[in-house]
């Protein structure tokens, strides 16, 4: 999490206009410099910028503001209560219409053909279908085997490229892992 507000000069003229701190203090939270801060004072810098309330963006509260007023020496901490920014997907269940269910076993088999170190629970798992649908796919006794037809699921929309990566990255390091303990059995006997 930065440290850094949001629209920093834009926070400056606001601090500038609307609190007692000093150019100092409000330079160092605003991260710009402190003769930046003065022109702003002066109105040779940021003009046409509009003022940016930090308490309303919840980056301040008016305690810190008066807590730092009293003190020059005491530096403005941002608060961390702000939203959360994250680069992680959440998978969300999505409904999959009747003429695409199809998809879901032919995907199976496809993954089961193209990455057959991906274990039965990644495959059902990325697909959306149970463990035994998969297993019995890949023993070719699921009920509907022979209509099968093996498909791409990244090209059906059902995950994406980075889901498929992923799962083979990790097939393959537990796949390295077996094979160290492997070795070691085999060495200890």
């Amino acid at each position: 999490m930065s440290n850094v507000p949001l629209m920093p000069m834009a926070t400056a003229v606001w601090l500038v206009e609307n609190t007692t701190l000093t150019f100092k203090q409000i330079a160092e939270f605003c991260k710009i410099h402190e003769v930046e801060v003065q022109g702003i004072a002066d109105g040779e810098v940021a003009k046409g910028i509009k003022a940016y309330n930090p308490i309303i963006a919840g980056q301040l509260s008016r305690e810190e503001i008066d807590l730092s007023s009293k003190d020059e020496n005491r530096p403005l901490n941002i608060k961390n209560t702000d939203i959360q920014i994250s680069n992680s997907e959440t998978k969300v269940k999505k409904y999959i219409p009747l003429s695409k269910r199809q998809d879901k076993p032919d995907s199976a088999l496809w993954l089961i053909k193209q990455h057959n170190i991906l274990k039965d629970s990644q495959i059902a798992k990325l697909v959306g279908i149970t463990k035994n649908s998969v297993t019995s796919i890949r023993n070719k006794s699921y009920w509907n085997y022979n209509n099968l037809n093996a498909k791409d699921p990244v090209s059906l929309n059902l995950f994406t490229q980075k889901d498929l990566i992923e799962a083979i990255e990790k097939a393959e390091r537990r796949i390295k892992r077996e094979k160290k303990l492997k070795e070691k059995l085999n060495q200890s006997k």
